[in-house]
């Protein structure tokens, strides 16, 4: 899919759903990583993730330009477009938009975890980033850590 057929069915499933039209541009923006797409609040533009598409297909990205045009729609009628408020909410459940997209990170991507052991007492340490194991102790008994692999 192109960015002229993305634009193309945004602008009928705003006036399918949300019985509007969509005035803005549409746009696939490769460098999201985590989110579906997003509202951009000041140009009224929607980006959204390439990802969305390839991962999980045609009805998940529908699904979630239904959640970006509840916020486009409900921003330019002045009432409560951010997720917590009940507007939003209503509209979302309305039009059947998704909450939250599908996870998009690659097994890649997802940070593990490091797990460190205390060589004295045996005191488990789990951190998500390095640490330099010449410079930290062990907290319990100042003894020597050293990395037995990640989680």
């Amino acid at each position: 899919m192109n960015q002229k057929e993305l634009q193309s069915l945004v602008e009928d499933i705003s006036l399918e759903f949300f019985e509007q039209s969509f005035n803005h541009t549409a746009s696939f923006n490769r460098r999201l990583r985590t989110t579906g797409g997003r509202y951009l609040l000041q140009t009224h533009h929607l980006e959204f993730n390439p990802r969305v598409l390839l991962q999980y297909g045609m009805e998940e990205l529908i699904a979630v330009i239904k959640h970006e045009l509840c916020h486009y729609h409900l921003h330019i009628m002045g009432k409560g477009y951010r997720h917590r408020d009940g507007d939003f909410k209503e509209l979302l459940a309305r039009t059947g938009g998704a909450r939250y997209v599908k996870n998009l990170q690659n097994e890649s991507e997802i940070q593990k975890n490091k797990v460190y052991l205390c060589k004295n007492c045996q005191q488990k340490y789990i951190r998500k980033r390095k640490i330099d194991t010449k410079r930290y102790v062990c907290g319990k008994c100042k003894g020597k850590l050293g990395l037995i692999g990640n989680e």
